[in-house]
C-alpha cells in the first residue's frame, strides 16, 4: 500500500493523509449513501505533527499516505481533536509504531482516551486557548465542548490560516476529490445539511455560541479542514453561514408529513392532509416510512415549519417504523415546529395519543387534537384531514 497511496497537499505546510471509506452505509443509525472519509492531517513543522488519526481498519492506508511525504516514525507530535473511534481507532497502534515525543488532547479528551484505550504513556492536556509549540510554528487550541462530544477541540495553524475543525463543517462523502471546489455544490449542500441534521442538530445552541466566539477571535480562515468530507478552501463563508441558519432553526413554509400504513387508510389521510397544506401555499414533503430512512426524515425536518405524523394502531401501539423515526427525531431535538398527529384504527386506536406524546416531548406546538379515523376514511373523513392541513398551515403562516 505504501507505494500507491499518496498524501494530498492542502496548504504550504499541511497534507491530507486520511482514508476514504467507499462502502460504509450506516453511521450509528444514519444512512451514509455516499460513504465517508476519515481525515487526518500532517503538519510539516520543525516538529512534524499528525492531527487526528483514522478508523482502525484504515491505519495502514493513513501511514502509507504519510509515508509518501516522510517517514512516519519522524513524527514528533500527535494531536487528538476528537476521541470518537472513527478518529482514534488507529491511535494506539500509531502511537506504538511512531513513538512520538508528545500526544495532546483537550482535558476532557485525555480522560476520554484513557476510558477508550490503555496507554503506557502520558497524554498531555492542552487547555482552552493554549497553544502547542511545533518549533517554527504554533497550533492554537480551543475547546468546542459538545460539538459533538464533550472532548471536542478545534486547532488552528496560524502560519497557514488553517482551522482543523474535527467533526464540525464536515459531511459523510467518499469521493476522489479532496476540496469543496472540486465537488458539485448541490452535493455539498445536501450532504452538509444531512450531516448537520443527523449529528449536530441537538447541539445547535452550542453551535451558535461557537460561531459567535470564532467570529470574535479576530483570526482569518483561508482553509477549514474537517475530519469528514472535503476540505473547505473556496466557500468557507457559505458553510459557516449555513451552520448559523441551521442552528437558528427558523421555520420555513415547508411541511414534513411522515406516516406508516398497513392497508393504505393512514396513507389516504396523509395525502388529504398534504393537499390542505399545499392549497395554503406550503411546500410539502410526504414521506412513507416504507420508502425512506429515519435520517432522510431528519434532513427534511431541518428547515421545516410543520411536522405532521401518522400511524395506524398495531397491537395497541404505533407502528414500529414510526416508533423508530420519532425516537430518533426526539433525540435530535428539532425546534420551532407546529404539528399534529393522525391515524386510522380498527378497534382500540391508541396510536394518535402516543404520537402526540412524542410530539409534545419534542416541544412541537399542537394547535388541535389529533385526528383518528376508524377503518377506511370516507369523503367526509378525508375532508377533515384536508382541513387539518389548512389549520396547520394557518398556524405556521402566523409565525413566518
Amino acid at each position: 500500500m505504501k507505494d500507491v497511496m499518496r498524501a494530498v497537499k492542502v496548504s504550504d505546510h499541511v497534507y491530507w493523509v486520511g482514508a476514504v471509506d467507499w462502502n460504509i452505509r450506516d453511521f450509528h443509525g444514519y444512512t451514509t449513501k455516499r460513504g465517508s472519509t476519515y481525515n487526518a492531517y500532517l503538519v510539516l513543522a520543525e516538529k512534524p505533527t499528525l492531527i487526528d488519526t483514522v478508523k482502525s481498519p484504515f491505519r495502514e492506508e493513513m501511514l502509507a499516505r504519510v509515508g509518501s511525504v516522510m517517514d512516519p516514525r519522524d513524527i514528533s507530535v500527535i494531536v487528538s481533536n476528537h476521541t470518537e473511534m472513527d478518529h482514534t481507532g488507529a491511535l494506539p497502534e500509531v502511537i506504538r509504531y511512531i513513538d512520538p515525543d508528545r500526544v495532546y488532547a483537550s482535558p476532557t479528551g485525555v480522560k476520554a482516551l484513557s476510558e477508550h484505550f490503555s496507554f503506557d504513556r502520558e497524554i498531555i492536556a492542552v487547555k482552552d486557548g493554549e497553544s502547542i509549540g511545533l518549533g517554527n510554528m504554533d497550533l492554537a487550541c480551543w475547546e468546542t465542548r459538545m460539538l459533538h462530544w464533550p472532548d471536542s477541540m478545534f486547532s488552528y495553524l496560524a502560519k497557514d490560516k488553517l482551522l482543523f475543525s474535527q467533526d464540525a463543517f464536515g459531511m459523510h462523502l467518499a469521493t476522489s476529490a479532496r476540496f469543496d471546489d472540486e465537488i458539485e455544490p448541490a452535493i455539498l449542500d445536501y450532504e452538509a445539511a444531512t450531516y448537520y441534521a443527523n449529528i449536530l442538530l441537538p447541539y445547535s445552541p452550542q453551535v451558535l455560541k461557537l460561531l459567535d466566539r470564532v467570529g470574535g477571535l479576530g483570526v482569518e480562515f483561508r482553509i477549514v479542514a474537517p475530519d469528514h468530507g472535503p476540505v473547505w478552501r473556496k466557500d468557507i463563508g457559505g458553510i459557516i453561514d449555513s451552520y448559523g441558519r441551521w442552528a437558528a432553526q427558523e421555520p420555513t413554509k415547508k411541511a414534513v408529513v411522515v406516516y406508516a400504513t398497513m392497508w393504505h387508510s393512514t396513507e389516504s389521510m396523509a395525502r388529504a392532509l398534504s393537499e390542505g397544506l399545499i392549497d395554503k401555499g406550503i411546500t410539502v414533503k410526504l414521506m412513507s416510512m416504507e420508502a425512506v430512512h429515519r435520517s432522510d426524515v431528519a434532513y427534511e425536518v431541518l428547515d421545516a415549519g410543520i411536522l405532521a405524523v401518522g400511524s395506524p394502531t398495531l397491537n395497541n401501539n404505533i407502528f414500529p417504523s414510526m416508533a423508530d423515526v420519532l425516537t430518533y427525531l426526539k433525540g435530535l431535538r428539532p425546534r420551532n415546529l407546529v404539528g399534529a398527529a393522525f391515524g386510522s384504527y380498527g378497534w382500540s386506536g391508541e396510536s394518535v395519543k402516543q404520537l402526540e406524546t412524542y410530539l409534545a416531548d419534542m416541544k412541537v406546538e399542537l394547535p388541535c387534537e389529533g385526528l383518528r379515523i376508524k377503518h377506511v376514511p370516507d369523503s367526509s373523513s378525508l375532508k377533515q384531514c384536508y382541513d387539518l392541513g389548512g389549520l396547520l398551515a394557518d398556524r405556521l403562516l402566523e409565525r413566518v
